[in-house]
């Protein structure tokens, strides 16, 4: 048996890192104000770097509260697809993961 109070821990600490992470992204991404067009150009690469981390981490969000809603519904740790238990091993690595190993293979 997944030892849920473990895995609810880790997943409330990575959501708690990445609101805070995605806090400065927005920060720095309003703070550009550069009137020289080379920096402004830097920036502007700079931006878009910072753009893709933030939707990784609005996306890896997102999947963290679909784990901790199902932490509160008694489903976490058993695959969404097939039922089987999905091993601590797994979850170790993606706490957050809906799939067993195989399920998630072939979502893959």
């Amino acid at each position: 048996m997944v030892d849920v109070s473990k895995y609810q821990s880790m997943l409330q600490a990575r959501q708690k890192e990445l609101d805070a992470r995605l806090h400065e992204i927005e920060e720095e991404l309003e703070s550009h104000s550069s009137k020289d067009w080379e920096e402004l150009a830097v920036e502007r690469e700079e931006d878009e770097v910072l753009e893709g981390l933030g939707t990784s981490g609005q996306d890896e969000l997102v999947k963290i509260k679909a784990a901790l809603a199902r932490i509160d519904e008694g489903e976490f740790g058993f695959c969404m697809t097939c039922g089987t238990e999905i091993s601590s091993e797994r979850l170790d690595v993606v706490p957050h993961t809906p799939f067993c190993r195989d399920c998630a293979a072939k979502h893959a």
